[in-house]
C-alpha cells in the first residue's frame, strides 16, 4: 500500500504524528456534526497530544498492514483534512475481511468526495492486502451512508441489535458487505 493516492479532486494520505494539529482541528470543527455517529470521547480526544499519540499508533499499524487510515484532502487545500477512511479489524485466516468506516467534515458532505475516495481505495485495499470481504455498520437512519454504500456495490445483509455504543447509547446498525467478486 502506498502512503498517498490521488483522485480527480482529492489527495488521500496516511498521516504522521506531525499532522496532529490539523487532525485535532478537524475534530474540533466537526464535534457537533460527528457526535451522533461516534462513541463518547473524553475531553483529551480534542487535544493535539491525543492525536499525536493516535497518529503514531496508526502509522505503525499501517506499516504492519494491520490498520489502515487514510485522510482525505481536497487538492486545492492539501493541508486541511476533509475526512477520513479507516480499514480496521483486519482478520486473516479463514475470514480475510475487515471493517470499513468513514467520516467527512460537515462542509464536505454531499459533493461525492467519499464515494470518489472509497471507489479508489476499496479495490486497492482488497487486492493489496488480500481481503475477500469488507463490512460496514450503518445506523438505520443514516440515509446518506446507506445510499453511498449501495452506490459502491455493498449489499445489505442484516440488522444488528444494540451492536455499538454510539454517543453513550447502545444502537442498532445495519450490516453491509462488499465481496471480492464485486471488484
Amino acid at each position: 500500500m502506498q502512503f498517498t493516492y490521488k483522485t480527480n479532486r482529492l489527495i488521500l494520505k496516511v498521516l504522521r504524528p506531525e499532522c496532529a494539529a490539523a487532525v485535532c482541528r478537524f475534530y474540533q470543527r466537526n464535534k457537533q456534526f460527528l457526535e451522533p455517529f461516534e462513541p463518547l470521547h473524553p475531553n483529551s480526544f480534542y487535544t493535539v497530544d491525543f492525536h499525536h499519540s493516535n497518529l503514531l499508533c496508526e502509522y505503525n499499524a499501517f506499516l504492519k498492514l494491520s490498520y489502515l487510515r487514510y485522510w482525505l484532502f481536497l487538492q486545492e487545500t492539501p493541508d486541511i483534512p476533509a475526512g477520513t477512511i479507516c480499514f480496521s479489524s483486519i482478520e486473516r485466516g479463514a475470514f480475510q475481511k475487515c471493517m470499513v468506516g468513514y467520516k467527512l467534515g460537515k462542509e464536505y458532505c454531499h459533493f461525492g468526495y467519499m464515494q470518489e475516495a472509497l471507489a479508489l481505495l476499496i479495490p486497492l485495499v482488497m487486492k493489496e492486502i488480500n481481503l475477500h470481504r469488507l463490512e460496514a455498520y450503518v445506523q438505520p437512519d443514516n440515509f446518506s451512508s446507506i445510499r453511498l454504500l449501495s452506490r459502491l456495490g455493498f449489499a445489505e445483509e442484516g440488522y444488528l441489535q444494540k451492536c455499538a455504543e454510539i454517543h453513550g447509547i447502545w444502537t442498532d446498525h445495519l450490516l453491509f458487505s462488499y465481496l471480492e467478486e464485486n471488484l
